[in-house]
């Protein structure tokens, strides 16, 4: 099954209070592995953004206005994600923002399946910190990058938080070293390729000699 990392960044934490999708990020990951599917939209949010959230992802209002409205990429994100489990970390916040901007278009509230990963990190390292960067430190990724808030930065490395929560190992695009797990719980149908190491000009020749020498000395 395919499924979808999902982020979005807002004008504020509460839609009670108005507050709006400015920034959708989406990877596709088929078998665990990232494949080049990717949807990404800045949004004009209709709104100011507050100080606390233009602290958190930067973006400013003059930048919003001149972005598209969910309205205009509505049908493009349901389409993108139709038929395929989304992967959230802190699933409550960014669902209640999506169903909000699909309510005020009119369209149903989004129904896919949905792993939160904020609860799988919660089970697996009750009372641990589990917030995206705790746990990119507790797994050792990289998010050096990760300066501010922005959605496809996220969803990169939650896929690999992600990954590391359900005991995958991150699938690598390089296959040649690639180990069979036999424990593994996921069947990753990864094709598996032993590396080849191919002898030198001078191997070759001290190989040769070698086998004349033998058949010398054995009247071959």
């Amino acid at each position: 099954m395919k499924e979808i990392v999902l982020d979005t960044e807002t004008t504020g934490i509460s839609v009670k209070e108005g507050h709006r999708i400015v920034e959708i990020g989406c990877i596709e990951l088929d078998n665990l592995i990232v494949t080049k599917n990717k949807f990404h939209f800045y949004l004009n949010p209709e709104r100011k953004v507050s100080e606390q959230a233009l602290k958190i992802h930067g973006y400013s209002d003059e930048f919003l206005s001149k972005q598209k409205k969910f309205s205009e990429i509505a049908n493009k994100f349901l389409e993108f994600i139709n038929n395929k489990r989304l992967i959230i970390h802190n699933a409550e916040f960014d669902l209640s923002h999506l169903n909000n901007e699909l309510n005020l278009i009119g369209e149903e509230k989004i129904n896919n399946e949905i792993i939160d990963t904020l609860n799988l990190a919660r089970e697996k390292f009750p009372g641990s910190q589990v917030s995206l960067d705790a746990l990119c430190k507790r797994f050792r990724i990289d998010n050096s990058r990760r300066t501010s808030h922005t959605a496809l930065i996220d969803c990169d490395l939650l896929a690999k938080v992600y990954i590391n929560l359900i005991d995958q190992k991150e699938p690598m695009l390089n296959f040649q070293n690639l180990e069979s797990d036999t424990n593994s719980k996921v069947n990753l149908n990864l094709s598996y390729f032993k590396k080849i190491i191919r002898p030198s000009s001078d191997e070759i020749e001290k190989h040769k000699s070698y086998l004349k020498d033998n058949l010398k000395k054995n009247n071959y």
